[in-house]
């Protein structure tokens, strides 16, 4: 399974923007909703890319209430994001999956939601400490080389 997360942007409450909206309601009618973060939303879905079909679906709320949109796709990485940009790339052929994880945005999680990320490249292989304050752990979101550091 392929599992997308939304997280919503620090003025709004994600879920319900997302639920009480028909078409944005529809759209995730046929999935099973968690929060895996405060103020998120994350389904999963079939494939990488139904993943990026529903975020192309949802793009308009997305826009409006989101800070960012993840997808994990096990193929890829079964510990690791993928931004949603990067995502759509490798479905579309543009980069293969053995080809990214170099760019890295780390984000840590303190109190169940997302802090600023730091945005790293792989040293010898492995991912660097998080290092911008103590958190309880992290999250690694692969990035695409344009999106690195943004």
């Amino acid at each position: 399974m392929t599992q997308v997360c939304l997280v919503g942007a620090e003025d709004v409450h994600l879920q319900y923007e997302l639920l009480s909206r028909d078409t944005a309601r529809a759209a995730l009618s046929t999935y099973d909703i968690s929060e895996p973060f405060d103020n998120s939303l994350a389904v999963d879905t079939v494939s990488l890319g139904a993943a990026v079909s529903l975020l192309n679906d949802l793009n308009w709320y997305l826009v409006r209430f989101a800070d960012f949109s993840l997808v994990r796709e096990p193929s890829v990485s079964a510990d690791e994001w993928l931004s949603r940009d990067l995502a759509r790339q490798i479905r579309d052929g543009k980069v293969q999956p053995e080809d990214t994880g170099d760019h890295l945005a780390i984000y840590g999680v303190e109190e169940g939601r997302l802090v600023e990320p730091m945005y790293v490249t792989r040293v010898d292989g492995s991912v660097p400490d998080y290092d911008l304050r103590d958190v309880e752990r992290t999250l690694v979101v692969r990035v695409a080389e344009d999106e690195f550091g943004r």
